[in-house]
């Protein structure tokens, strides 16, 4: 037992559990041992400690996804590595963010979760969740598309595009390599340097994970207790299920890339899971999901430190799936019958917003403005779902930090990379001799 508690893992089943249990003691909806004007105003404080670790994260997410990738890059040590590994990863992340849509859109269409909510549910969408989401009418694919190009780096932090410091990383890392030695190696060993600042405050900040977990869990089931989840319960039931089936396609690809099995696979990154589903930030385990893709998974650093920070950013199939079933789902509530064709604009939709949505908590809620706009949904419908989207951001978020774990192996198994990588580039090497 005293092991046990050493470890993180077992730290943050703690604080999910005890945030659970006295969440359900204080929610004015459960039990409420306390007042309900007394309950919500206790909620923000006993939240405090999760917020402070998640504005950590945030405050070092940007200098750690730059470093990561220039530094994953650059340790390619040839273009010719570098072409090979974008040529896989890219068709890659497309093809599973597809098959994530395609099930969020069939499981949807069959379970129909909207004819299961009640009229009377829907007119309790209170003003203040819909004036939220009128701030994000103005969002729409091409604006996402422009944004990723970093034009302002000031303005892109500002706006917490993290995509477009990628696409940054990316192009600093490519000229890196075209470089010569002694031109690139100051900036490689400042970006050396930036990693290690940015891990070093990943390490403070990972002291308070399950303080950070009990707050969060707590503050969040105060406030929904049971009704907002019981009234959405089918709701909540299709998007776990699809996430479920994404989880199982990634275990069949796994075991065709590694021949790991499913249970040793889980195994091994549970931890990344456990704190994934605690913070809701693909962003926030960064690291650790590097760490274990690295010493558990056996993965060359290379290929993690580049496609788990790429990965992060834009390999979000979580996202997709519960982004395309709060879509049809609310098409249901509101009676709006979709036409194969809106579906398949609905589709594509998703799948450029699931790349455009920054891996912090909560802003898949506002990108799912943009897919229910190009199906004439009413956006204030939104408002119905926001009671349980924390709840359901936790799971999607599992999901996303699996897939990113996941194609680090596929990218491990397709490019050889363990035992060709030196060969590629000793040849690359007497080519420019």
């Amino acid at each position: 037992m005293k092991n046990l508690l050493g470890k993180l893992w077992f730290q943050v089943i703690l604080g999910m559990i005890s945030g659970i249990v006295i969440g359900l003691l204080l929610s004015p909806s459960a039990f409420a041992l306390i007042s309900n004007e007394l309950a919500l105003k206790l909620a923000p404080w006993i939240a405090l400690i999760g917020n402070v670790f998640l504005a950590l994260i945030k405050m070092i997410v940007i200098p750690l996804v730059l470093s990561s990738i220039i530094l994953g890059i650059t340790s390619a040590k040839s273009v010719a590595i570098l072409k090979k590994l974008g040529l896989v990863i890219i068709p890659y992340f497309v093809f599973t963010t597809l098959f994530a849509v395609s099930i969020g859109i069939l499981i949807t269409t069959f379970i129909n979760p909207g004819s299961y909510v009640s009229k009377e549910m829907i007119n309790q969408m209170s003003v203040a969740n819909i004036q939220v989401v009128k701030e994000a009418q103005n969002i729409s694919i091409p604006d996402l598309l422009v944004d990723l190009i970093p034009v302002s780096v000031a303005k892109a932090e500002l706006s917490g595009n993290i995509l477009a410091f990628v696409i940054l990383a990316i192009f600093i890392g490519v000229a890196l390599l075209s470089l010569k030695e002694e031109e690139s190696k100051p900036l490689i060993d400042l970006s050396k340097s930036l990693q290690a600042f940015s891990m070093k405050i990943v390490e403070w900040a990972m002291k308070l994970a399950p303080y950070a977990v009990f707050g969060l869990i707590c503050s969040i089931t105060i406030k929904i207790g049971f009704d907002a989840i019981s009234s959405m319960l089918m709701y909540i039931f299709t998007v776990i299920f699809g996430l479920v089936l994404i989880l199982c396609f990634y275990l069949i690809i796994v075991y065709l890339a590694s021949k790991m099995k499913p249970l040793e696979f889980l195994g091994k990154i549970k931890e990344v899971q456990l704190m994934a589903f605690s913070t809701s930030s693909s962003a926030a385990v960064m690291p650790l999901s590097i760490n274990t893709a690295e010493t558990k998974l056996e993965v060359p650093t290379s290929i993690s430190k580049f496609v788990i920070p790429l990965g992060a950013t834009i390999n979000m199939d979580g996202t997709a799936l519960y982004q395309v079933c709060a879509a049809v789902f609310l098409a249901q509530v509101f009676s709006i019958d979709l036409s194969f064709v809106e579906l398949f604009v609905l589709a594509l939709t998703t799948v450029g917003a699931s790349i455009g949505t920054p891996s912090t908590p909560g802003v898949g809620i506002v990108i799912l403005a943009t897919i229910l706009q190009s199906i004439g949904v009413p956006l204030e419908g939104i408002a119905l779902i926001l009671g349980v989207d924390r709840i359901l951001d936790m799971c999607r978020t599992t999901i996303n930090v699996t897939g990113d774990l996941t194609a680090t192996l596929v990218m491990k198994r397709l490019t050889n990379f363990s035992t060709t990588s030196e060969k590629i580039a000793n040849e690359y090497v007497s080519q420019q001799k």
